[in-house]
């Protein structure tokens, strides 16, 4: 299960001060450091009350040397408590020192634009311009375990909301043709209904009723996990209230709707190519079409396992029962020599490619290595070591997450003969 973030903000915090949750003494802190984990610890997993703790401790220590740590935590808490006010203060103050952190870009920015004014329009545009730069920066290498295609998506998102953000401060500072202009940057960077919401809101207010109708459609049709049924409502009305005011009753909208469902559909199906183009499994969530990348540089198509048992072993170089349960597996591979029917793959699972070789060659393994490249997320792989077995119609017919010493080869053997009966 996910810590809460606050749970996860609190953990970094006692890191960041290498407070050992309760193993000093009193005697061997400072008097400062020795009321700050007083009153982390009275705040409890609330966000408030973890913000109001950091406020008080500042009121009291001004020139605290933790400063620039307790605003990024104070600043962390005030997003999560969803306290704009908080978040525009500390926020600033944590950029000023030069951060680029992207959430803390993207809710300041956010929480500025919220506010209305010229002035908060200026400093909106400032950041969210910051924020597409830091995206920018973001998108030349994926961090180590995330595969090209998520961070593909998540840099596109990331630019997307970036651009949005910036249409909607340029349009508040009285530029609505360049906020359409980006709005339409960011539709296409990542078509999503926020942006085409943004567009129509700029059409309407440039009189291109037409423009701004479609894109309204485009809000209420396009396939976004984020977007509310709320929303969706609110957007169906302002549409059918432009489209009446436009034609004088709402006959034809609905064939301009399903034109906009066919238009985002195809162009979600495109992006979805493409994507498909930086990494095949992209999207992918039946282990048996996937095509898995060998650490001999050969491709394994699942296509082509179609009809058999696979067992796969998920395993990573780090893992000290990985190393103890790999040569069960081959005690158990050895009972069904004469299948087959029946194919066992090892799977490593580390984010960092480069010691596998060497790890595979000092362990004087003999089977073919292959790499996980995202089959983990579809099955669902958590923990490390972990068996699956896929029966012959490849549906999961057995699960063995962790290892069992003493039973394991008899487990795994009458789960793969419970799949080869089934």
């Amino acid at each position: 299960m996910r810590a809460p973030a606050v749970v996860l903000l609190a953990v970094s915090l006692c890191a960041a001060y290498q407070v050992p949750s309760g193993k000093q003494t009193a005697g061997s802190q400072s008097r400062e450091q020795a009321d700050l984990d007083s009153a982390l610890a009275e705040a409890g997993s609330s966000p408030v009350e973890f913000l109001r703790a950091i406020e008080k401790h500042l009121q009291k220590y001004p020139n605290s040397p933790q400063r620039a740590e307790l605003e990024r935590a104070a600043v962390r808490a005030a997003i999560e408590a969803k306290d704009d006010r908080r978040t525009i203060l500390y926020g600033e103050h944590v950029l000023a020192r030069g951060s680029k952190d992207p959430r803390i870009l993207d809710s300041v920015t956010r929480a500025l634009l919220a506010g209305g004014s010229r002035d908060d329009f200026t400093r909106a545009l400032e950041y969210a311009r910051r924020y597409e730069s830091t995206i920018q920066e973001a998108r030349r290498s994926a961090p180590p375990g995330v595969n090209a295609a998520d961070w593909q998506t998540e840099v596109d998102k990331g630019l997307g909301r970036a651009l949005c953000e910036q249409a909607s401060a340029t349009g508040g500072l009285g530029h609505p043709q360049e906020a359409l202009a980006l709005a339409q940057r960011a539709f296409d960077a990542y078509p999503n209904a926020e942006s085409a919401r943004e567009m129509a809101r700029w059409d309407e207010k440039l009189g291109k009723t037409e423009d701004a109708i479609r894109h309204l459609a485009d809000a209420f049709t396009i396939a976004d996990p984020q977007n509310t049924d709320a929303r969706r409502a609110a957007d169906r009305l302002h549409m059918g209230d432009l489209y009446r005011r436009w034609k004088g009753s709402e006959a034809g909208l609905g064939d301009l709707v399903l034109a906009a469902f066919d238009r985002n559909s195809a162009l979600l199906h495109l992006r979805d190519l493409r994507l498909r183009r930086v990494d095949p499994n992209a999207q992918l969530t039946d282990p048996m079409q996937f095509t898995l990348s060998g650490l001999d540089g050969q491709k394994l198509n699942m296509a082509s396992l179609k009809g058999k048992t696979v067992v796969f072993d998920f395993w990573a170089t780090w893992c000290a029962p990985c190393r103890e349960q790999h040569p069960l597996y081959g005690v158990v591979r050895q009972r069904f020599r004469d299948n087959p029917n029946v194919v066992f793959l090892s799977i490593n699972t580390d984010s960092d490619r480069e010691p596998v070789r060497s790890f595979v060659q000092s362990q004087k393994w003999q089977d073919r290595v292959y790499f996980e490249d995202g089959l983990s997320r579809a099955l669902n792989v958590r923990s490390i070591p972990t068996t699956i077995i896929i029966d012959r119609r490849g549906h999961m017919a057995g699960r063995m997450d962790g290892f069992v010493p003493g039973r394991f080869t008899d487990m795994l053997t009458e789960r793969i003969r419970d799949a080869l009966a089934d």
